[in-house]
């Protein structure tokens, strides 16, 4: 997905993952802001590596449910963002995640949550 959606992962924690990147004129709309898409997508990876990080060898996480809102639109001239992924609870078989796209300056742009499923990889 970085190859096609470029974006940077800063070192990652238990539970916590931060994305650098910068809006591009070519992931715009006709209203010359980011594509929902885009933010949407950049939620949903930051989202799933976060549940990948409390993963035990052998399982995967494929995305359940994953939902978006947006709070302010995302330019090219707004600069790099930030895009975290946070996992709320891991229970057995589902892990609950919150996710957030912010500016440098800590504006929130959009939030999201997303549910994995927890599965034995064959």
């Amino acid at each position: 997905m970085a190859d096609l959606l470029p974006f940077a992962l800063l070192r990652p924690e238990e539970g916590f993952v931060t994305l650098v990147a910068l809006p591009e004129i070519r992931f715009s709309n006709p209203m010359m802001t980011m594509h929902g898409g885009w933010i949407m997508t950049m939620l949903d990876t930051a989202m799933a590596l976060a549940a990948q990080t409390l993963l035990e060898p052998g399982q995967s996480c494929p995305s359940h449910e994953t939902s978006a809102k947006f709070v302010r639109p995302i330019r090219v001239e707004t600069g790099e963002i930030r895009v975290t992924g946070k996992v709320v609870s891991r229970g057995r078989t589902v892990i609950t995640l919150e996710g957030r796209v912010e500016d440098i300056q800590g504006r929130l742009y959009a939030h999201g949550t997303s549910t994995c499923l927890i599965m034995q990889t064959r």
